[in-house]
């Protein structure tokens, strides 16, 4: 007895001993309920459930790393075994079964680290451990850490112990990736699943550590580490020991930024000033600035549209709660979200957010982020700028601008004529079902050229180019045209061309009739005898929608080809009878009767047709 309390002495001396440098992940380990952050509704619920005595057989702590999975299973199978629980349901850390948990030698608890020890075997002799009895407290409690590394074999090595385990042991499995452990397994444990910190808990824990190491700090920083840590407390320690090292004690937001190599926030709050007051160059020059610094423009886009996400969260006092940011940031998000409007915040998530999805396969990637921030400092771009050139009647406007400054004085009264005259085009074809536009026979190319039909704006700069100012004959504006007689003959090439281009006006008139146009572009009108038409068409349903617009398509051709004695005869087209098509079988007895040799040939080889 004496050599054991010796030992014991002894082991609590050398564990008080200062030793080397612990990092500050360890060395603030949490080691009771209360001091866990982040999971109080998770931590709670294990305290009641020391203080009841209502304990599982099995449980499964799971969630992403560095959250207190771990920790909080040591936690719990420390208060398990303890002999003198607190009203609280904490440990007492003061008996016997507490202080051989802290002084880590413990016979009751065991840890398995399921990454190494994945086989067969290992869970075969964790299955015989279970059988003996505590020696010291009540229970047995077995933690396997990352669990799910346990091969399929393992798994259903270990099912029938976890389902019905000796009254004394307890399993508390341990994992970072719940979906690959067995639905078996999960059927037979109580899962709690662990949150990701927060960026106020995660800045609030800095805050004490540094205080108790002595460390000055700017709250600013240890946001950057918090965002940095993406939700793993472990990993915020982490870097913490880093930037304390770094900064020698005095940690401070520039000094951080460069340390870790994160985008200062400022290039962000610029980038979105200058582009609300459409500043593209200044926005190139910073852009042109970072890229020069090392950081990748796909890097720069994404932390931009974090940046225009909480800017959007600061506008509305219900979602201001979501920034995740430190109380001077947060000043400086609702300061810029003041002038900035909402119209413009979403749309630049918008591009972002293509810019983002096509950063990976664009060749030229500074060029998509340049043009990205481009687009993005021309949405406040005023309607009346011409850079603006968004909307078609800006559009037609800016051409127009741009054709009276390049045209001499002298055309400009024609270029007016063919504006008024083309403006006059488009709102008659609104009325009426196919736009009576004349056209003389003598004018109308000997083959159908579509590219001369309907209207552009490349057609409108030739025409206004004074060695070209011919208004088409039949149009609208040409009065001589319509004093011309309308009894003129025409040829089979006038009539095809006149009937092609009446079938590519005819969907811009009214939706309905684009199915029918289509068709009758197919069909081939034909002179009977001038000036009697006729056209034939594949079956009774289609002369009905012809029959529909008869008289349009007459009273067109009448007008476009100067004839009014024009008459149409539609004609439904006698199709043979479809010929049935044979079988192999059918076609090889069809052969047979008409030359019998075949059949002969068959019998004699002892054929079978497949």
């Amino acid at each position: 007895m004496m050599n054991y309390e010796l030992f014991r002495i002894f082991a609590q001396k050398l564990y008080q001993t200062p030793m080397e440098y612990i990092v500050s992940a360890r060395k603030y380990r949490p080691l009771s309920f209360g001091t866990v952050v982040g999971q109080g509704a998770l931590t709670t619920t294990l305290k009641n459930a020391v203080k009841s005595g209502k304990l599982a057989h099995a449980y499964l702590f799971c969630g992403p790393r560095g959250v207190g999975k771990t920790t909080c299973a040591r936690i719990f199978a420390k208060a398990i075994n303890c002999q003198n629980p607190t009203a609280e349901g904490e440990a007492c850390n003061e008996c016997e079964s507490c202080l051989s948990f802290n002084e880590q030698r413990s016979l009751n608890i065991f840890e398995l680290d399921a990454a190494s020890n994945n086989s067969v075997e290992h869970i075969k002799t964790l299955m015989e451990q279970t059988r003996i009895p505590p020696q010291l407290g009540r229970y047995k409690v077995f933690i396997i850490d990352e669990v799910h590394m346990l091969s399929t074999a393992a798994f259903n090595a270990f099912l029938k112990t976890l389902e019905e385990p000796p009254a004394h042991v307890i399993f508390i499995l341990a994992t970072t990736e719940k979906h690959k452990i067995l639905p078996t397994i999960l059927s037979r444990c109580q899962i709690y699943d662990f949150e990701r910190m927060t960026v106020r808990n995660t800045i609030d824990h800095l805050k004490n550590v540094a205080k108790q190491e002595g460390i000055t700090f700017e709250e600013e920083a240890l946001a950057v580490i918090a965002e940095k840590a993406d939700g793993g407390m472990r990993d915020a320690l982490s870097i913490f020991d880093q930037a304390a090292s770094f900064c020698q004690g005095n940690i401070t937001y520039q000094k951080v930024i460069e340390d870790l190599n994160v985008l200062d926030a400022d290039n962000y709050f610029q980038i979105i000033d200058l582009a609300i007051n459409n500043k593209v160059s200044d926005i190139m020059v910073l852009l042109n600035k970072v890229i020069n610094n090392g950081f990748d423009g796909g890097l720069l886009i994404q932390g931009l549209a974090r940046h225009v996400r909480n800017v959007l969260m600061a506008k509305d006092a219900q979602t201001l709660p979501l920034l995740e940011v430190s109380d001077k940031q947060r000043e400086r998000y609702l300061e810029q979200a003041k002038h900035a409007d909402t119209r413009f915040l979403y749309q630049a998530l918008r591009l972002m957010n293509q810019c983002d999805i096509n950063y990976r396969q664009s060749s030229n990637k500074r060029l998509l982020v340049e043009l990205t921030l481009i687009e993005i400092a021309q949405i406040t771009q005023p309607d009346e700028g011409a850079s603006a050139g968004r909307s078609p009647k800006r559009l037609k406007s800016l051409f127009k601008q741009l054709l009276q400054q390049s045209q001499p004085k002298t055309a400009a009264p024609q270029v007016a004529a063919v504006e008024r005259a083309e403006d006059r085009r488009v709102e008659t074809a609104v009325k009426e079902v196919i736009a009576p536009t004349p056209q003389p026979s003598a004018q109308a190319p000997k083959a159908p050229n579509l590219k001369n039909i309907g209207f552009s704006w490349s057609n409108l700069r030739q025409k206004s180019k004074p060695s070209k100012m011919n208004i088409i004959p039949g149009t609208i504006g040409d009065t001589k045209a319509q004093q011309q007689s309308d009894d003129q003959p025409f040829t089979q090439e006038d009539l095809e061309f006149q009937w092609l281009s009446m079938c590519n006006r005819m969907p811009q008139q009214r939706q309905e009739l684009i199915g029918i146009s289509t068709r009758m572009k197919n069909m081939a009108p034909v002179i009977t005898e001038m000036p009697h038409l006729q056209v034939t068409v594949e079956n009774a349903l289609v002369k009905q929608e012809m029959d529909n617009i008869l008289k349009s398509i007459v009273k067109t051709l009448q007008i476009y080809l100067h004839n009014n004695q024009i008459t149409l005869e539609i004609l439904v087209s006698d199709k043979p009878d479809q010929v049935k098509i044979l079988t192999r079988r059918e076609q090889f007895e069809l052969l047979s009767k008409e030359n019998p040799a075949v059949e002969k040939l068959r019998q004699a080889f002892d054929l079978e047709l497949a």
